[in-house]
């Protein structure tokens, strides 16, 4: 197997894997609407359906279109990402890795609707300053910000690699610029 696809897929089943893990952990040592305080004041486990997207987009609408919509926005996500993986090239491993994170929380996601009457298991609960609380989410939502923001990164780091292979090839050449093709010595 290719280290592409290694860490691609290693990648996917960890995220996966953790992600179904914590979420029937929580559904089954944490009462539904109750919590664990972890860190006093600031970090707690909650056990919380969310039948909407991030910070509950959609939540409130109609429940058989909100599922239909999440079952084939989520399925499409899959098929994009699986796309954008093949097309990586052999050395590509930070995006391999980033689209593995991606997928797994695409995936762990997908499963939580399809079999908890599409909503997801959200555990992972902030209390920020002057008691504001980030809305709950769960390990899922994790990877696939961290997966995003490693594309990011990669992006990044390849358009200045591409800068600087531009720029220097842009350079003008010492021997072409002397006559003589001596270098100027």
């Amino acid at each position: 197997m290719a280290p592409k696809a290694r860490i691609f897929w290693t990648t996917f089943a960890i995220a996966l894997a953790l992600d179904v893990a914590t979420k029937m952990w929580v559904a089954a040592t944490i009462h539904y609407g109750d919590y664990i305080t972890v860190i006093d004041g600031f970090f707690l486990l909650t056990h919380v359906r969310n039948p909407g997207a991030a910070f509950s987009f959609l939540a409130d609408s109609d429940p058989v279109f909100r599922r239909i919509f999440f079952l084939v926005a989520s399925s499409a996500a899959v098929v994009l990402i699986l796309s954008f993986y093949r097309n990586l090239a052999p050395g590509e491993r930070l995006a391999a890795l980033a689209l593995g994170l991606i997928l797994g929380g695409a995936v762990g996601n997908l499963l939580d609707r399809i079999f908890r009457a599409g909503e997801v298991v959200d555990f992972l609960h902030f209390r920020l300053w002057q008691g504001y609380s980030w809305p709950d989410f769960n390990v899922a939502d994790s990877v696939i910000v961290v997966g995003v923001l490693l594309l990011i990164l990669e992006l990044f780091a390849s358009e200045g690699e591409q800068r600087e292979e531009t720029e220097a090839s842009d350079a003008p050449d010492e021997l072409a610029a002397d006559p003589r093709g001596s270098g100027g010595s």
